[in-house]
């Protein structure tokens, strides 16, 4: 997601990617794998995925205008009020969290996206979420991102410009890094990470236990991952879906920071039907700190039920 036209990159394949991987109201909670020793701090959730050690990492909150041109293009602000009411949100303006994930395999630690760098008025709590959860930016060994916006990219880069995870390995997909180096306002940190990039097509295993799931619609090579395997995996799924309520119970609904909004809108759907069929376990970078969770289906529409401490 953006805020800043200049930051996006503007198939249903999904459907079996997931098939084959195979909001809310706030008093729904889903029961959660056992969690690794905690983190003592409020910006930091750690749990297991698996035999993987994980850490939901707070970058900030991300204020969104209810205004008809951002979460629900062109929907009546009457119709998008009622919808977070009934379900106990506030209505305007709409608030999402931004939460890296962290994963520890093995001798590797793996960060999914690396926030904003205080962009947006996010705050830039990465750092200090990273520290609570006792590593050091120089322990990073891969980061694995989603998409070229810039709440997910912009954390690359430290204070002076340089790389802040100087040991890691940037992968994204090959089209996405194509999009990201013809965007001229993004030029200083292209050059930043040239050097560290690695591209992958979609679909492919891009770590020990991790693999990209092509979400097409959001940006030119969006991409969800799928950590660990069996029962106890996990679906990072990057910025398929933006609010706990919107974007679950109103998938069809435009989204400004779609650069596809025809084929985001159809994947997004496609992801809601399979997570809830296959009770799939999600993260959702968005979604209300730690943005772990599930969809169930409800009637004639789908809610998020995050999961319990």
């Amino acid at each position: 997601m953006t805020f800043n036209a200049s930051l996006a990159a503007t198939s249903l394949a999904v459907a079996a990617l997931l098939a084959a991987a195979a909001c809310s109201p706030p008093t729904e909670k889903a029961e959660a794998p056992a969690a690794s020793a905690p983190a003592a701090s409020p910006d930091v959730r750690a749990f297991r995925i698996g035999g993987f050690e994980a850490y939901a990492l707070r970058d900030g909150t991300l204020s969104v205008p209810n205004d008809g041109k951002t979460l629900a293009m062109g929907e009546p602000k009457a119709d998008v009020d009622a919808l977070l009411t009934a379900s106990g949100q506030p209505a305007d303006p709409l608030q999402l969290g931004l939460q890296p994930l962290l994963v520890k395999m093995g001798e590797r630690f793996v960060l999914f996206d690396a926030g904003a760098a205080g962009q947006m008025g996010t705050g830039n709590k990465l750092p200090g979420s990273l520290s609570a959860a006792g590593v050091s930016p120089d322990q990073v060994t891969d980061i694995l991102i989603s998409h070229a916006h810039g709440d997910h990219v912009g954390g690359l880069l430290n204070g002076q410009g340089g790389l802040a995870f100087p040991n890691a390995t940037i992968r994204m997909t090959a089209n996405e890094w194509a999009a990201l180096q013809g965007d001229a306002q993004m030029a200083k940190l292209v050059e930043a990470i040239r050097p560290k990039v690695q591209t992958f097509q979609p679909n492919a295993e891009v770590a020990p236990g991790v693999k990209a799931v092509d979400i097409p619609g959001h940006t030119a090579g969006h991409s969800g991952y799928e950590i660990g395997a069996g029962p106890d995996r996990l679906l990072y799924i990057g910025d398929a879906m933006h609010h706990s309520v919107i974007s679950v119970q109103r998938p069809d609904w435009t989204i400004a920071f779609d650069g596809d909004a025809t084929t985001a809108e159809a994947s997004r759907r496609a992801l809601l039907e399979r997570a809830a069929a296959g009770n799939l376990r999600l993260y959702a970078v968005h979604f209300p700190f730690p943005g772990l969770g599930r969809i169930q289906r409800r009637d004639d529409d789908f809610v998020w039920v995050a999961e319990q401490p």
